[in-house]
Protein backbone atom coordinates (compact mmCIF):
# COMPACT_ATOMS: atom_id res chain seq x y z
CA UNK A 1 0.00 0.00 0.00
CA UNK A 2 1.17 3.40 -0.71
CA UNK A 3 2.18 5.82 1.44
CA UNK A 4 0.00 9.01 2.51
CA UNK A 5 0.22 11.98 -0.03
CA UNK A 6 1.68 14.00 3.02
CA UNK A 7 4.44 11.52 4.15
CA UNK A 8 5.67 11.14 0.39
CA UNK A 9 5.57 14.46 -0.33
CA UNK A 10 8.15 14.94 3.21
CA UNK A 11 10.13 11.99 2.21
CA UNK A 12 10.52 13.82 -1.17
CA UNK A 13 11.62 17.13 -0.10
CA UNK A 14 13.55 15.38 2.36
CA UNK A 15 15.46 13.64 -0.50
CA UNK A 16 16.15 16.36 -2.35
CA UNK A 17 17.18 18.74 0.08
CA UNK A 18 19.98 15.90 1.13
CA UNK A 19 21.14 15.39 -2.45
CA UNK A 20 21.49 19.02 -2.74
CA UNK A 21 23.59 19.20 0.33
CA UNK A 22 25.60 16.37 -0.91
CA UNK A 23 26.35 18.18 -4.04
CA UNK A 24 27.16 21.27 -2.39
CA UNK A 25 29.54 20.01 0.37
CA UNK A 26 31.13 17.91 -2.11
CA UNK A 27 32.80 21.24 -3.27
CA UNK A 28 34.37 21.89 0.26
CA UNK A 29 38.67 21.14 1.00
CA UNK A 30 38.66 18.28 3.16
CA UNK A 31 39.62 20.52 6.52
CA UNK A 32 36.85 22.25 6.16
CA UNK A 33 34.53 19.79 5.79
CA UNK A 34 35.96 17.74 8.86
CA UNK A 35 35.38 21.37 10.96
CA UNK A 36 32.18 21.71 9.82
CA UNK A 37 31.63 17.98 10.24
CA UNK A 38 32.31 18.25 13.97
CA UNK A 39 30.75 21.12 14.68
CA UNK A 40 27.61 19.52 13.42
CA UNK A 41 28.03 16.58 15.60
CA UNK A 42 28.22 18.87 18.35
CA UNK A 43 25.31 20.57 17.44
CA UNK A 44 23.39 17.36 17.62
CA UNK A 45 24.69 15.88 20.30
CA UNK A 46 23.18 18.83 22.24
CA UNK A 47 19.93 18.11 20.04
CA UNK A 48 19.56 14.60 20.36
CA UNK A 49 18.40 14.31 23.59
CA UNK A 50 16.77 11.10 23.35
CA UNK A 51 19.60 9.47 21.01
CA UNK A 52 22.28 10.82 23.69
CA UNK A 53 20.35 9.31 26.57
CA UNK A 54 20.32 5.66 24.58
CA UNK A 55 24.02 5.68 23.49
CA UNK A 56 24.59 6.67 27.47
CA UNK A 57 22.10 3.32 29.06
CA UNK A 58 24.26 1.13 26.51
CA UNK A 59 27.32 2.42 27.30
CA UNK A 60 26.39 1.80 31.15
CA UNK A 61 25.86 -1.44 29.67
CA UNK A 62 28.85 -2.40 28.19
CA UNK A 63 31.34 -0.20 30.14
CA UNK A 64 30.21 -0.33 34.05
CA UNK A 65 33.63 0.09 35.51
CA UNK A 66 33.72 3.42 33.53
CA UNK A 67 32.11 6.69 35.42
CA UNK A 68 29.11 9.10 34.02
CA UNK A 69 31.46 11.74 33.03
CA UNK A 70 33.26 9.32 31.31
CA UNK A 71 30.54 8.33 29.12
CA UNK A 72 29.01 11.27 28.67
CA UNK A 73 32.44 12.18 26.78
CA UNK A 74 32.89 8.90 25.06
CA UNK A 75 28.69 9.89 23.97
CA UNK A 76 29.99 13.75 22.19
CA UNK A 77 32.95 12.45 20.62
CA UNK A 78 30.78 10.13 19.08
CA UNK A 79 28.82 12.72 17.86
CA UNK A 80 31.87 14.89 16.67
CA UNK A 81 32.73 11.56 15.05
CA UNK A 82 29.45 11.14 13.15
CA UNK A 83 29.31 14.45 12.05
CA UNK A 84 32.53 14.54 10.74
CA UNK A 85 32.88 11.37 8.89
CA UNK A 86 29.49 12.07 6.88
CA UNK A 87 31.56 15.59 5.78
CA UNK A 88 34.40 13.51 5.14
CA UNK A 89 32.48 11.22 2.77
CA UNK A 90 30.83 14.23 1.01
CA UNK A 91 33.82 15.93 0.58
CA UNK A 92 35.62 12.51 -1.02
CA UNK A 93 36.71 14.37 -4.65
CA UNK A 94 38.92 16.77 -2.46
CA UNK A 95 41.34 13.68 -1.36
CA UNK A 96 40.26 10.42 -3.08
CA UNK A 97 43.39 10.67 -5.44
CA UNK A 98 45.31 10.06 -2.16
CA UNK A 99 43.26 7.58 -0.52
CA UNK A 100 45.75 5.01 -0.08
CA UNK A 101 47.73 7.12 2.29
CA UNK A 102 45.05 8.91 3.69
CA UNK A 103 43.38 5.16 5.00
CA UNK A 104 46.76 3.36 5.29
CA UNK A 105 46.26 -0.75 5.28
CA UNK A 106 48.16 -3.32 7.80
CA UNK A 107 48.97 -5.42 7.38
CA UNK A 108 49.06 -4.02 3.62
CA UNK A 109 49.83 -7.86 1.88
CA UNK A 110 47.31 -9.98 3.79
CA UNK A 111 44.07 -9.11 1.34
CA UNK A 112 46.18 -9.82 -1.41
CA UNK A 113 47.08 -12.93 0.31
CA UNK A 114 43.74 -14.16 0.87
CA UNK A 115 42.29 -13.16 -2.57
CA UNK A 116 45.02 -15.03 -4.15
CA UNK A 117 43.32 -18.16 -2.87
CA UNK A 118 40.87 -17.72 -5.73
CA UNK A 119 38.27 -18.95 -3.13
CA UNK A 120 36.71 -15.51 -2.37
CA UNK A 121 36.81 -13.81 0.61
CA UNK A 122 34.03 -13.12 3.19
CA UNK A 123 35.01 -9.43 4.64
CA UNK A 124 33.45 -8.60 7.77
CA UNK A 125 33.40 -5.38 9.32
CA UNK A 126 30.51 -3.63 11.27
CA UNK A 127 29.92 0.45 11.83
CA UNK A 128 32.81 1.08 13.27
CA UNK A 129 34.85 4.08 12.03
CA UNK A 130 33.97 5.35 8.50
CA UNK A 131 32.85 2.12 7.32
CA UNK A 132 31.75 3.55 3.74
CA UNK A 133 35.46 4.69 3.74
CA UNK A 134 36.88 1.18 4.41
CA UNK A 135 35.30 -0.06 1.63
CA UNK A 136 36.71 2.34 -0.84
CA UNK A 137 39.59 1.88 0.88
CA UNK A 138 39.38 -2.21 0.00
CA UNK A 139 38.87 -2.00 -3.88
CA UNK A 140 41.64 0.65 -4.12
CA UNK A 141 44.44 -1.44 -3.35
CA UNK A 142 42.86 -4.03 -6.05
CA UNK A 143 40.39 -6.24 -4.00
CA UNK A 144 37.39 -6.58 -6.06
CA UNK A 145 34.32 -6.77 -3.86
CA UNK A 146 30.85 -6.45 -3.19
CA UNK A 147 28.63 -5.31 0.02
CA UNK A 148 25.37 -6.21 1.34
CA UNK A 149 23.40 -3.63 2.38
CA UNK A 150 20.15 -2.34 3.62
CA UNK A 151 17.54 -0.56 1.47
CA UNK A 152 15.52 2.71 2.80
CA UNK A 153 12.54 3.68 1.85
CA UNK A 154 14.17 6.45 -0.41
CA UNK A 155 15.14 5.33 -3.73
CA UNK A 156 16.90 8.12 -4.79
CA UNK A 157 18.99 8.09 -1.86
CA UNK A 158 19.51 4.27 -2.54
CA UNK A 159 20.67 5.52 -5.95
CA UNK A 160 22.69 8.14 -4.36
CA UNK A 161 24.66 5.73 -2.04
CA UNK A 162 25.17 3.14 -4.78
CA UNK A 163 26.48 5.45 -7.09
CA UNK A 164 29.12 6.81 -4.81
CA UNK A 165 29.84 2.62 -3.67
CA UNK A 166 30.47 2.34 -7.59
CA UNK A 167 32.34 5.24 -8.39
CA UNK A 168 34.94 3.40 -5.39
CA UNK A 169 34.82 0.88 -7.61
CA UNK A 170 32.51 -1.33 -4.58
CA UNK A 171 29.31 -2.73 -6.24
CA UNK A 172 26.05 -3.06 -4.07
CA UNK A 173 24.10 -6.09 -3.36
CA UNK A 174 20.66 -4.88 -1.56
CA UNK A 175 19.47 -7.18 0.79
CA UNK A 176 15.93 -7.21 -0.12
CA UNK A 177 16.76 -7.45 -3.97
CA UNK A 178 15.73 -10.54 -5.05
CA UNK A 179 18.55 -11.42 -7.34
CA UNK A 180 21.06 -10.79 -4.41
CA UNK A 181 21.32 -14.27 -3.69
CA UNK A 182 22.95 -15.27 -7.20
CA UNK A 183 24.81 -11.93 -7.31
CA UNK A 184 26.33 -13.74 -3.83
CA UNK A 185 27.17 -17.04 -5.48
CA UNK A 186 28.77 -15.05 -8.65
CA UNK A 187 30.85 -12.89 -6.25
CA UNK A 188 32.60 -16.07 -4.53
CA UNK A 189 32.65 -18.15 -8.27
CA UNK A 190 34.58 -14.83 -9.69
CA UNK A 191 37.05 -14.86 -6.58
CA UNK A 192 36.21 -11.34 -5.43
CA UNK A 193 35.30 -10.16 -1.37
CA UNK A 194 31.92 -10.00 -0.17
CA UNK A 195 31.33 -7.32 2.56
CA UNK A 196 28.71 -7.50 5.66
CA UNK A 197 28.43 -6.08 8.63
CA UNK A 198 27.30 -8.04 11.71
CA UNK A 199 27.34 -5.51 14.77
CA UNK A 200 23.49 -4.74 14.77
CA UNK A 201 20.67 -6.82 15.91
CA UNK A 202 18.54 -6.66 13.00
CA UNK A 203 15.65 -8.95 11.44
CA UNK A 204 17.51 -11.60 9.77
CA UNK A 205 18.49 -14.82 10.54
CA UNK A 206 20.81 -15.03 13.59
CA UNK A 207 22.54 -16.80 16.52
CA UNK A 208 23.54 -15.45 19.51
CA UNK A 209 27.17 -14.54 21.15
CA UNK A 210 28.41 -12.60 23.95
CA UNK A 211 28.97 -8.94 22.94
CA UNK A 212 30.70 -7.04 25.93
CA UNK A 213 29.39 -9.39 28.45
CA UNK A 214 26.03 -10.15 27.02
CA UNK A 215 24.43 -12.47 24.21
CA UNK A 216 23.76 -10.50 21.55
CA UNK A 217 21.13 -11.53 18.45
CA UNK A 218 24.04 -11.30 15.46
CA UNK A 219 23.71 -12.27 12.05
CA UNK A 220 25.00 -15.26 10.80
CA UNK A 221 25.48 -14.89 6.97
CA UNK A 222 28.63 -14.00 7.13
CA UNK A 223 29.89 -17.52 8.99
CA UNK A 224 27.30 -19.66 6.99
CA UNK A 225 28.72 -18.31 3.15
CA UNK A 226 32.18 -18.83 4.72
CA UNK A 227 31.15 -22.42 5.58
CA UNK A 228 29.10 -23.12 2.60
CA UNK A 229 31.68 -21.93 -0.03
CA UNK A 230 35.17 -22.71 2.02
CA UNK A 231 36.13 -18.74 1.04
CA UNK A 232 38.65 -17.20 3.65
CA UNK A 233 37.38 -14.24 6.65
CA UNK A 234 38.70 -11.50 7.16
CA UNK A 235 37.42 -9.23 9.84
CA UNK A 236 38.62 -4.83 8.92
CA UNK A 237 38.30 -2.37 11.24
CA UNK A 238 39.02 1.64 10.91
CA UNK A 239 39.61 4.21 13.35
CA UNK A 240 41.50 7.62 12.88
CA UNK A 241 45.26 7.88 13.50
CA UNK A 242 45.84 10.60 15.22
CA UNK A 243 44.51 13.73 17.63
CA UNK A 244 43.95 15.78 14.39
CA UNK A 245 40.57 15.01 12.30
CA UNK A 246 42.78 15.34 9.03
CA UNK A 247 45.47 12.50 9.88
CA UNK A 248 43.53 10.22 8.83
CA UNK A 249 42.34 6.58 9.31
CA UNK A 250 44.24 3.21 10.04
CA UNK A 251 42.41 0.10 8.29
CA UNK A 252 43.33 -3.12 10.01
CA UNK A 253 42.49 -6.58 9.06
CA UNK A 254 42.89 -9.75 10.49
CA UNK A 255 42.16 -13.52 9.24
CA UNK A 256 40.16 -15.36 11.12
CA UNK A 257 40.47 -19.40 11.06
CA UNK A 258 38.00 -21.91 11.11
CA UNK A 259 36.76 -25.35 9.70
CA UNK A 260 35.58 -25.26 6.34
CA UNK A 261 33.63 -28.91 6.60
CA UNK A 262 33.11 -29.15 10.06
CA UNK A 263 31.45 -32.22 12.00
CA UNK A 264 28.97 -29.60 13.12
CA UNK A 265 27.88 -26.79 10.96
CA UNK A 266 25.88 -25.44 13.62
CA UNK A 267 28.31 -25.39 16.37
CA UNK A 268 31.12 -24.04 13.52
CA UNK A 269 28.29 -21.15 12.27
CA UNK A 270 28.15 -20.01 16.21
CA UNK A 271 31.91 -20.22 16.86
CA UNK A 272 32.51 -18.28 13.99
CA UNK A 273 30.36 -15.60 14.28
CA UNK A 274 31.30 -15.19 17.81
CA UNK A 275 35.05 -15.18 17.09
CA UNK A 276 34.17 -12.60 14.63
CA UNK A 277 32.15 -10.89 16.80
CA UNK A 278 35.12 -10.60 19.55
CA UNK A 279 37.48 -9.42 17.21
CA UNK A 280 35.07 -6.15 16.55
CA UNK A 281 34.48 -5.22 20.30
CA UNK A 282 38.22 -5.63 20.47
CA UNK A 283 38.20 -2.46 17.96
CA UNK A 284 35.28 -0.80 19.45
CA UNK A 285 36.95 -1.04 23.01
CA UNK A 286 40.12 0.52 21.37
CA UNK A 287 37.72 3.20 20.17
CA UNK A 288 34.57 3.49 21.76
CA UNK A 289 34.07 6.91 20.10
CA UNK A 290 33.83 5.41 16.51
CA UNK A 291 30.70 2.99 17.40
CA UNK A 292 27.17 3.66 17.20
CA UNK A 293 26.33 3.33 21.11
CA UNK A 294 22.18 4.78 19.96
CA UNK A 295 21.71 1.15 18.30
CA UNK A 296 19.88 -1.28 20.34
CA UNK A 297 22.28 -4.07 20.42
CA UNK A 298 20.65 -6.14 23.08
CA UNK A 299 17.40 -5.56 22.22
CA UNK A 300 16.06 -9.19 20.82
CA UNK A 301 16.38 -11.97 23.82
CA UNK A 302 16.94 -15.92 23.88
CA UNK A 303 14.06 -17.13 24.30
CA UNK A 304 12.77 -17.08 28.76
CA UNK A 305 15.86 -14.61 29.06
CA UNK A 306 15.28 -10.65 29.16
CA UNK A 307 17.44 -7.86 29.26
CA UNK A 308 18.57 -7.87 32.65
CA UNK A 309 19.10 -12.16 32.39
CA UNK A 310 15.85 -13.18 33.83
CA UNK A 311 12.33 -11.69 32.42
CA UNK A 312 10.60 -13.17 29.46
CA UNK A 313 11.65 -11.89 26.39
CA UNK A 314 10.18 -12.06 23.17
CA UNK A 315 11.47 -14.94 20.43
CA UNK A 316 14.30 -15.26 18.25
CA UNK A 317 13.06 -13.42 15.04
CA UNK A 318 13.00 -16.56 11.64
CA UNK A 319 13.29 -13.64 8.89
CA UNK A 320 14.70 -15.60 5.60
CA UNK A 321 16.68 -12.08 4.74
CA UNK A 322 20.53 -12.34 4.43
CA UNK A 323 22.38 -10.13 6.90
CA UNK A 324 22.56 -6.71 8.65
CA UNK A 325 23.67 -3.45 6.62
Amino acid sequence: MAAPLRKRIKRRTRSVLVRFALWLLGFLPLGPALAIGGLGGRIACRLAGKTRRLALAHLAMAFPEKSEAEREAIVRAMFEHLGRSALELAAIRSYDDRLDTYVELSPPTLLHDVIERRKGMVFVTGHVGSWELLARRVARAGIPNAVIAKANADGALNATAERFRSEGGVTTLWREDSSTGRAIIRTFRQGKALGILIDQDTKVQGVFVPFFGRLAFTPRAAAELAIRFGAPVVVGTIHRKGPRPEDGHLLTVTEIPFASDPPDVEAETIRLTAACTAALEAAIRRHPEEWVWMHERWKTRPEGEGADGGAQAKPVPKSAELSGG
